[in-house]
């Protein structure tokens, strides 16, 4: 077993890259950086000035605002601006009310919103707020690296109240600890179970979210329709279609605009669902014990927290993907799987799934996910068949780690022009 120390280390890093969001995390990253750039003015601005790195902009241009019934950045700052509270974190439009919504509307229609690419940086997760009074004075608020991470505020004084004097942080920073899946699986099948009962939270928030979209009618009603007598004749009634429902239906509520938090994962909602919901109904259908699925949903949301390490928070590589591969390692262990099967499954799931592109956040990101659950299920059943792709296959090696930095080179490195290419066919439709 780790050592305690380890352990705790663990468990903090669990701690802070597995919370509630409300709504698509970019667009509400935003938020939060203008309510606080608010806070420093100390009055509602005159006008909003945002600059935003690619990603960011990518991310938020088609997803549902929570409670809204709107897509994009312009509603999401004004919301910021007049009832955004920077103590929320990523749930920081939890007061929002029919009221408050048509406020936000008005300051939309009354006031300048600017919204702008920051050019020359290399941060993929970048926010800049300068909020301006009508006085003449102006605050700024700047968020980088994470989606929760001030790295400057300056109050409308003048006063710098944050400098964060390193250079933009990266997703791995120096104080978390490195993980490999070894450690990973260890962590997650031997931890006192007193230690990490606190992951079934991960349960509680997104399968409720799951029998709100179902409940409702929201994005493209991707779960719903697998629920529907077609998709039954097609899919049948069995735990693999049951799966790919509570999973997509999830996904619909949170992109639909759904105003209901969900649990994150490396600073996705999607990604947090994907890590949860699969494994939970495979666990509930499969009768598990509850100590099986604590370990399954630790083991899921802990490999998807490694392989964001070298990936990054944001990239041209689709969060489903990732998220995949840490429920698929899930399912395999529900299944009896021992680590060696845990390996074979994150191969499979390699070899599969690599190159798919992430072209922002959106109602039909319910059907990459449905895509990545998929796979997941396939790569568990082979691998428990004693099936693995091989190293002589593609950009699989015998060493699952290098196997997983294989994926996120190319998903960090390779790709980059793949990520510009997709921004620019995004923000030029129609020309």
């Amino acid at each position: 077993m780790l050592d305690k120390e380890t352990r705790d280390r663990i468990i903090a890093l669990i701690h802070k890259e597995v919370v509630p969001a409300i709504g698509c995390t970019e667009p509400m990253a935003v938020a939060l950086a203008t309510a606080r750039a608010k806070e420093a003015l100390g009055s509602l601005p005159e006008s909003i000035d945002v600059l935003l790195s690619a990603n960011i902009l990518k991310n938020a241009m088609g997803v549902g605002i929570p409670g809204t019934g709107m897509i994009g950045l312009p509603i999401a700052v004004a919301l910021g601006a007049t009832i955004g509270r920077s103590e929320y974190q990523l749930e920081v439009l939890r007061d929002l009310t029919p009221e408050s919504l048509a406020e936000g509307k008005l300051y939309m229609q009354q006031h300048n919103i600017n919204i702008k690419q920051k050019e020359g940086i290399a941060e993929k997760l970048y926010i800049e707020i300068t909020c301006h009074a009508a006085d003449g004075k102006q605050s700024k608020a700047i968020i980088s690296g994470s989606h929760t991470r001030f790295i400057y505020i300056e109050n409308a004084d003048g006063k710098v109240e944050l400098e964060d004097n390193c250079d933009f942080p990266t997703s791995s920073e120096e104080d978390d600890i490195r993980l490999n899946l070894k450690m990973v699986h260890e962590f997650a099948t031997e931890a006192p179970l007193n230690e990490i009962m606190f992951i079934l939270q991960t349960k509680d928030y997104n399968m409720k979210a799951a029998q709100n979209a179902i409940e409702g009618n929201y994005g493209h009603n991707l779960g719903k329709t697998i629920d529907r007598p077609l998709a039954k004749g097609i899919f049948g009634n069995s735990i693999f279609s049951h799966i790919i429902a509570k999973t997509a239906s999830a996904c619909d509520a949170r992109m639909g605009g759904a105003m209901i938090p969900v649990m994150s994962n490396s600073g996705s909602g999607n990604q947090g669902i994907c890590a949860t919901n699969p494994v939970v109904v495979y666990a509930i259908e499969n009768e598990n014990t509850e100590e099986e699925l604590v370990r399954a949903l630790t083991l899921s949301h802990l490999t998807a927290i490694y392989i964001k390490q070298s990936l990054g928070k944001l990239s041209a590589l689709c969060g489903c993907v990732v998220a995949s591969i840490g429920s698929s390692c899930g399912i395999t262990y529900l299944m009896g799987g021992d680590y060696q099967r845990v390996c074979n499954s994150v191969k499979n799931m390699i070899a599969n799934l690599t190159g798919m592109i992430c072209d922002g956040a959106k109602p039909s990101c319910a059907l990459k996910i449905s895509s990545g659950v998929s796979t997941a299920i396939l790569s568990a059943l082979l691998s428990m068949e004693g099936k693995c792709v091989t190293s002589a296959e593609g950009i699989i090696d015998d060493d699952v780690d290098k196997s997983i930095h294989n994926l996120t080179s190319i998903g960090a490195d390779a790709m980059r022009a793949t990520d510009d290419m997709v921004l620019n066919i995004m923000t030029h439709k129609g020309c």
